[in-house]
């Protein structure tokens, strides 16, 4: 592991240092593969009229390819941690939040770029609310529809079996089959919730000196929910704040590797699963869901195989859904 701190006006503040108007940000960004993505993340970080009070880290995840002679090319202001593999989402967070020194650490995603003052907004929303330990901004796909990852609830067995019965979408203006991608709520409304989604959330620092780290038995995917818990565990409140907007390609790193990443999905849902929720059932259901869980696992996996096999008989991936509209979509918004 190499670390590359920048010594810029953008990283030498004294974290215990009172900042007057929007507060201090530590944006932690992990990359792998990403570069072109990444760059136009950092670009769409810069339009925040408080970047001068913003700490940019990036882990980059032994890419190999051009995204760190980038960032020592083009954004020297950045703090950057160079691995020599693939740690994954949660061991990479890990690696550089002790090295940040913010009040407030972002976590970020490299396929997403903020719109306007959307950093500052959720910055000066925890400034304003003492009892949130973390919030989210809205989060957009490249067509400007919500993605519903962004606020949620636990997925309990009852949401979970609403969700995948397909009530959820027959009923989706229902708070009781609905109730896990809220999708009875107005995406504009500033909302409590119990979850959020790691491309884009913001959290204090001192919850975080409470509760601990990422989870790292979980490699990606899930992480962002179980934080979530452990959030509203220590008793602060996790918000959905509209205000902020982000937009998202979804998989742009993931579907480079469709297998190991739906691997890692069902990893995360178990890991959630056995640590918070299974204490509350039987044994034997807790049997069943980990069954079922592998179980989609398979499906998916065998899924995934067989579009891979038709890619490679046409030569070339599948676009990511809506990318080349994300340019076009952001400035819109803007």
């Amino acid at each position: 592991m190499h670390i590359q701190m920048a010594q810029t006006e953008n990283s030498l503040h004294d974290a215990g240092a009172e900042l007057s108007g929007a507060a201090y940000v530590s944006v932690v960004i992990i990359n792998w593969k990403t570069p072109e993505l990444l760059a136009d993340c950092l670009d769409s970080i810069k339009g925040d009229s408080n970047f001068s009070r913003f700490e940019i880290i990036v882990v980059d995840n032994n890419s190999g390819d051009n995204s760190v002679p980038m960032l020592k090319e083009r954004y020297e202001y950045v703090n950057l941690i160079e691995n020599s593999d693939n740690k994954g989402f949660s061991k990479a967070v890990n690696q550089a939040i002790p090295h940040s020194k913010g009040q407030y650490i972002l976590l970020l995603n490299p396929d997403a770029k903020v719109v306007g003052n959307a950093v500052s907004t959720l910055a000066q929303y925890l400034d304003d609310n003492q009892d949130v330990g973390s919030c989210g901004p809205k989060v957009l796909n490249a067509d400007g529809t919500l993605q519903l990852a962004c606020r949620r609830a636990f997925p309990s067995l009852e949401a979970s079996l609403y969700r995948l019965s397909y009530l959820s979408h027959i009923f989706p203006k229902s708070k009781t089959f609905a109730k896990y991608n809220m999708t009875y709520a107005d995406p504009d409304q500033l909302l409590e919730v119990d979850a959020l989604s790691g491309s884009c959330m913001m959290i204090r620092r001192q919850v975080v000196d409470k509760i601990g780290l990422l989870d790292e038995d979980i490699f990606m995917f899930g992480e962002d929910i179980d934080w979530c818990w452990r959030v509203k565990e220590s008793g602060y409140k996790v918000v959905y704040v509209p205000q902020a907007v982000v937009y998202h390609i979804h998989g742009a790193s993931s579907r480079k590797r469709p297998v190991g990443t739906t691997i890692n999905l069902h990893k995360g849902m178990e890991v959630f699963y056995r640590k918070h929720l299974a204490k509350e059932h039987w044994p034997p259901v807790n049997l069943l869901v980990y069954a079922l869980i592998w179980c989609r696992c398979a499906v998916f996996i065998l899924i995934n195989v067989a579009r891979g096999l038709t890619a490679f008989q046409e030569k070339e991936l599948p676009p990511v859904e809506g990318e080349r509209t994300l340019e076009e979509s952001t400035k819109n918004k803007q």
